[in-house]
């Protein structure tokens, strides 16, 4: 018999479905710890019956579909055999084929994979919660998570989770008690909160070191990208769910959020009230962003502040006790060669560009107009260097107020035009 190693089962197979037609003794000669029933239909059963036959004679066998030559007489002893597993062997099968994720290079989805990822992360997420009482009377209270960034005890969260804004100054909530996946309780003390980004930073102490999570990045996620998020939604803390990304740069105004600019990953993930603030980790247990929002009412929308946006909102709080936003003025539109195309078939005067950004909107008494900017402008340097994306421009300018910046338009006819701004602090602008 041609029965070897891993081909047992396969084999197997085309000898017990073929003998259950045919009346075959093949299956007297059947081990039960082996064996694999299957139902066929009965030109199937016809043709593993014809296969059956050459395997169990030792001939060689040749497929039994009629084929077209030059075809004809090619043999298919290797369709039965490439696929087969030991059926002894299912049990130790994994979600990928392997027993474990040994083998499971980057990138790749293992059975353990995002056990592992939410394991590497989960000692460092904590519950938050805000109350505010008056005469012993709870008034308010906010729910929520975060997540140590350090051992010393930072944690970063969302500002609505633990305070309230008069205009851009931020108020605390309350008392902030933050719980440990230990069941550790430690008084929170809010350091910075953001109202624009809704990001804020905790602080607790402890007399030893707290476990931390570690940052990844978020530039390198693309869409379908496997995410973990962790929190404490409606206090039940250890609460993990898993999703991909929908989306890496969601913008608010798609959002329908009014007010300055910013960009969102989008996930699959199911986030409750009391998630807000705790990680969106990758599989390699990293945080990629922290969670902010979900669409009421839809399944499958949450959204979360991209972790290299995080990274500088924090860097600003160090540096300035805020986050500074230059202000331009600005309404702009980043081009494409789509979108360059549509605007010259419309307009044969727009100007000959590949790239770059366009201005359809300057706001009176700005920054943009004192400098001459009009709407039409199409922006192709900005501080020495070229651009095509808005996030560009933001970079270039950091948090540099009243720092001018030399920038080269186009207009109408391919007219050049370099102008000189000035940016404004966009909270004292507002």
């Amino acid at each position: 018999m041609l029965l070897r190693g891993g081909r047992r089962a396969a084999l197997l197979l085309s000898v017990s479905a073929a003998a259950s037609v045919a009346g075959a003794g093949a299956l007297a000669r059947r081990d039960p710890d082996t064996a694999v029933y299957a139902s066929a239909s009965p030109p199937l059963r016809h043709a593993l019956s014809a296969a059956a036959e050459g395997l169990l004679s030792g001939t060689r066998l040749f497929s039994p579909w009629p084929l077209p030559p030059p075809y004809q007489g090619f043999p298919i002893i290797n369709s039965f055999a490439s696929a087969s597993v030991s059926p002894a062997k299912l049990s130790d099968q994994g979600s990928a084929g392997i027993s474990d994720d040994s083998r499971c290079g980057p990138g790749c989805l293992g059975r353990n994979s995002i056990a592992k990822a939410a394991s590497a992360v989960g000692p460092a997420v904590v519950n938050i919660s805000c109350t505010q009482d008056a005469h012993g009377w709870l008034l308010k209270e906010s729910i929520g998570s975060g997540t140590i960034i350090d051992p010393d005890g930072t944690i970063l969260t969302c500002a609505h989770v633990v305070a309230d804004f008069q205009s851009t100054k931020a108020v605390v909530r309350g008392k902030v008690s933050v719980t440990l996946q230990d069941g550790r309780e430690f008084e929170g003390v809010v350091l910075n909160a953001d109202r624009h980004s809704d990001i804020a930073v905790v602080k607790i102490k402890s007399k030893t070191p707290l476990p931390a999570a570690r940052l990844g990045s978020s530039s390198r996620l693309q869409p379908g990208d496997w995410v973990v998020a962790l929190g404490c939604p409606l206090s039940l803390q250890n609460t993990v769910t898993a999703g991909i990304v929908s989306c890496v740069d969601r913008k608010s105004s798609d959002l329908g959020l009014g007010g300055l600019r910013r960009e969102y990953l989008q996930t699959d993930c199911a986030i409750n009230q009391g998630n807000s603030g705790g990680p969106l980790v990758n599989l390699d247990g990293e945080i990629i962003g922290v969670n902010v929002m979900k669409v009421r009412n839809a399944d499958g929308l949450s959204f979360a502040v991209p972790i290299d946006s995080v990274v500088k909102i924090v860097d600003n709080f160090k540096k300035n006790g805020r986050v500074v936003r230059p202000w331009l003025g600005l309404k702009m539109l980043d081009l494409n060669p789509m979108i360059i195309s549509q605007l010259k078939e419309k307009s044969s005067t727009f100007p000959d560009v590949r790239k770059g950004v366009l201005v359809p909107m300057v706001t009176p008494g700005s920054p943009a107009e004192q400098a001459g900017f009009r709407p039409g402008d199409v922006v192709v340097e900005f501080g020495g260097r070229s651009v095509e994306s808005i996030k560009e421009i933001i970079d270039i300018m950091g948090d540099k107020v009243g720092v001018p910046f030399k920038v080269l338009v186009k207009r109408a006819n391919n007219v050049t035009v370099t102008l000189t701004v000035i940016p404004d602090d966009a909270d004292a602008s507002r």
